[in-house]
């Protein structure tokens, strides 16, 4: 069978338009060219709003290059012509899939964790019990990656708010990529990152494998259960949400952004976030000049303001509060 049967036997079997070989420049059949990869920097800014510097040229043959093989397609401009067909928006979804990298851990960046835990979540409460507020709190991790970043949020929020006493808890995972989000689904961890979850959680709201599963942990089915995820493009005009949140959660995402799509993402963001709510950032973001409707509380911690410039609920930094006494991973 020659390649270019193979390549539309394969593009049939996958439901995918054959592809004419004999339309390709030979001198870039093999290679990716500037213009080429100008194309694909436009493509994926479209697409994600990430802007792949010209010096990611290796780097994005590589990460494809599996891609291309499973496809039958022998160079970046089939592939890029392919990309490039109205109906292949699941194809556009598994390139961006391909390029993005996730790393993350269980309780990233504690001093959020605490932050909840010593003044957000007491004050919720408080205004549970004077009836200024329902017993139901709603989260957001958007970026979540595979999964330990709404799982520690989960975890922390079936501490302080058990749904024996009458409390509603929900939370989202989103992320861009779906191979992530079938692990997050999963929620099977190596028994290595046990290391990252504190004993009190770990002994309450994690099973370690034995026998055939030694090496491995699984989150609790009463922490799965409150868990759900789903596909969200953050950079997309508009998300397939409808709630709005009392936290959202958004870290080490927005450093890939160019200011435009910065901006673009957090009014998505900002839609979705409830008029008393809290928005999280990473430590290395800062939003200050990018959103005026946001007021710090602490630093990568964001509200909502009034048209007064003053937080609906008038939040104020809590004392004994210091900054210094917290640091990330």
């Amino acid at each position: 069978m020659t390649t270019m049967a193979k390549t539309n036997k394969n593009a049939q079997l996958s439901g995918k338009r054959p592809l004419r070989r004999g339309s390709l420049d030979a001198s870039e059949q093999g290679s990716l060219t500037p213009a080429l990869f100008g194309k694909f920097q436009a493509l994926i800014y479209h697409e994600a709003g990430i802007w792949l510097a010209t010096h990611k040229e290796t780097l994005l043959t590589g990460r494809l290059a599996r891609r291309l093989r499973l496809l039958g397609l022998s160079s970046m401009l089939e592939y890029y012509q392919l990309l490039t067909q109205p109906d292949q928006l699941h194809e556009r979804a598994m390139m961006i899939d391909c390029i993005t990298t996730n790393t993350t851990h269980f309780f990233r960046e504690p001093r959020h964790f605490e932050f909840l835990a010593q003044w957000v979540f007491p004050q919720w409460k408080e205004q549970a019990a004077a009836g200024q507020r329902q017993p139901r709190v709603s989260v957001w991790s958007a970026g979540c990656s595979t999964g330990e970043e709404p799982y520690s949020l989960a975890m922390t929020l079936l501490k302080h708010f058990p749904p024996a006493i009458g409390w509603d808890l929900e939370l989202l995972g989103t992320d861009i990529s779906t191979r992530v989000l079938e692990k997050a689904r999963a929620a099977v961890y190596p028994i290595e990152k046990s290391t990252e979850i504190p004993n009190q959680y770990l002994r309450a709201y994690m099973l370690k494998g034995t026998a055939n599963h030694e090496g491995i942990m699984r989150v609790r089915p009463e922490v799965h259960k409150i868990v759900r995820f789903a596909r969200v493009n953050l950079h997309a005009d508009s998300y397939p949400i409808t709630e709005t949140f009392d936290l959202i959660f958004c870290r080490n995402v927005l450093i890939y952004l160019d200011e435009r799509s910065k901006q673009k993402v957090l009014a998505g963001l900002l839609r979705q976030l409830s008029p008393y709510g809290l928005l999280f950032v990473g430590h290395s973001e800062h939003l200050n000049g990018t959103a005026p409707t946001l007021k710090t509380i602490i630093p990568t911690v964001y509200a909502k303001v009034g048209p007064d410039g003053e937080h609906p609920r008038h939040l104020t930094r809590p004392e004994p509060w210091h900054d210094g006494q917290f640091q990330s991973y």
